[in-house]
């Protein structure tokens, strides 16, 4: 953190369509305020006041606050990461939607988590992100960095997808299936889970592959190092598919498409205070409870 509070800012990126901002950012800029803090908005927060300076959510990173505050979900931190990951920019993650792996700080333990950032009482979470590359007829047509997963989905509801996965440039195996995750650690809590795949400590310096409703009963998730190369090859023939980055991002895949997966340079800081990885589990996973 900046030494001088003079010289210390910070970012404000908030959900869309959150009418509940409209009472929360009026007592929270009055903190920032009070602590002499220079605070940039993003237009989303903008609806919800006025007066302050309005940066689009991908300049953030280059303006270079001292940590970027997200109210909403996962998904908005999902957002707020990609823009900030490659500055180094910290993120303090504050709930506002309902599951919220990422944001796990609750409304009512907002400023005590503020005075304990002001204080310099944190630790930063350094979570993998998975980078891909779009290849087609081997050009780069796009790259990504994806905190949770990169994944192929059929887009027809009749059809199954077929896909060629290579670990390392192994052949593994061909994947008849609804579509394929390749998901982070962080991104283990997610669509992957869901799918059938582990949950893995954030520290763990690994990927799930997971394919989603496979038509095999022998097509299990895989686990493979982190410094792995992962390809996915698409054989969509005529039948259209879909690459998805983080579930916000992506775009239209054609037939022997190749996405080219690996560990990216890049780490996204996620502010911690006092809870553990296996906290969040717990509460939010419901673990233990009867």
């Amino acid at each position: 953190m900046a030494q001088g509070s003079s010289s210390r800012s910070v970012a404000i990126v908030s959900k869309p369509a959150k009418p509940e901002l409209a009472d929360i950012l009026p007592q929270l800029l009055e903190w920032f305020d009070q602590h002499h803090y220079g605070v940039l908005i993003d237009r989303e927060t903008a609806a919800y006041t006025n007066n302050r300076e309005i940066v689009d959510r991908d300049q953030i990173g280059l303006r270079k606050p001292d940590y970027a505050i997200v109210l909403g979900g996962d998904g908005t931190l999902l957002s707020a990461a990609r823009a900030v990951a490659k500055a180094g920019v910290p993120i303090l993650g504050v709930n506002l939607g309902m599951l919220g792996f990422l944001t796990e700080v609750p409304l009512a333990e907002l400023y005590p988590a503020l005075e304990a950032i002001h204080a310099n009482r944190f630790s930063l979470d350094h979570r993998a992100l998975v980078y891909c590359q779009l290849l087609r007829e081997g050009k780069s047509i796009a790259t990504y960095d994806a905190l949770n997963d990169a994944i192929v989905n059929k887009v027809s509801i009749a059809r199954l997808a077929s896909l060629d996965l290579y670990i390392d440039e192994m052949f593994v195996s061909n994947y008849k299936a609804d579509g394929m995750i390749i998901a982070t650690p962080t991104g283990s809590t997610a669509y992957s889970v869901a799918a059938g795949g582990p949950i893995l400590m954030p520290s763990v310096e690994a990927f799930v592959v997971t394919p989603v409703s496979p038509h095999s009963l022998t097509h299990r998730p895989l686990v493979v190092r982190d410094s792995s190369e992962i390809v996915v090859v698409v054989n969509t023939e005529h039948e259209p598919a879909f690459l998805s980055i983080d579930g916000q991002v992506g775009m239209d895949l054609r037939d022997r498409d190749r996405i080219v997966c690996r560990k990216s340079e890049y780490t996204v800081k996620l502010l911690r205070i006092s809870k553990t990885f296996f906290d969040v589990l717990r509460t939010k996973l419901k673990w233990g409870q009867r």
